[in-house]
């Protein structure tokens, strides 16, 4: 229970915020870790806090870009067997001992959600929260996928399979996320329909 208050004190302090998803796989001169760094530097300089789960790859580019421009760079990590570390790009870090309230911390922390390419993390992570909004125990805020290489095969079978095939989903739902290929779009998009 003290994780979650002391979690939950963590996340009041930013009025603002951005969460960032995607792979922990160091990857620095990809395209994703780069433009994570640039969008995360572009809204840290609009005042959205960035929060991530403060480890390495996309978490950390994020956090770098954040931090090299003076902005709130937020790490939520997990203690797991095998050490992971934090990225060195944070002005705040905290840790919890169990996954499930690590990600309600992630979950309600922010006004808008970003996911670049990942893994099963990332996969879990954005289901989880297009479900919570679909379901409205969460308010709508932007969902922004970027990298439509990565995630058109993904919302092609949500659309094909679980909209069409077995009517498991409302058109409405396939609305609750936005797909862009690039930066720009993201920003704009993001300071489009998060108050700024």
């Amino acid at each position: 229970m003290s994780e979650f208050i002391e979690g939950f004190d963590v996340i009041r302090r930013y009025g603002l915020a951005a969460t960032f998803f995607g792979s922990s796989r160091p990857m620095l001169h990809d395209d994703s870790y780069v433009g994570a760094e640039e969008l995360a530097r572009r809204l840290s300089q609009k005042g959205f806090a960035i929060v991530t789960g403060g480890s390495s790859g996309i978490m950390q580019a994020a956090n770098k870009g954040a931090f090299e421009v003076g902005g709130a760079s937020v790490g939520l990590n997990v203690s797991l067997s095998e050490a992971q570390d934090y990225n060195p790009y944070l002005t705040e870090k905290f840790v919890f001992d169990h996954f499930f309230v690590r990600k309600v911390m992630l979950t309600y922390a922010s006004e808008v959600y970003v996911y670049f390419p990942g893994g099963f993390g990332t996969l879990d992570e954005f289901f989880e929260i297009v479900t919570l909004i679909q379901t409205k125990k969460l308010r709508a805020v932007p969902l922004v996928l970027i990298g439509r290489e990565y995630w058109e095969p993904l919302l092609s079978f949500i659309e094909k399979t679980l909209y069409e095939k077995y009517a498991a989903i409302d058109k409405a739902d396939m609305k609750l996320y936005t797909l862009v290929d690039s930066i720009d779009e993201a920003y704009e998009y993001i300071t489009k329909n998060v108050s700024c």
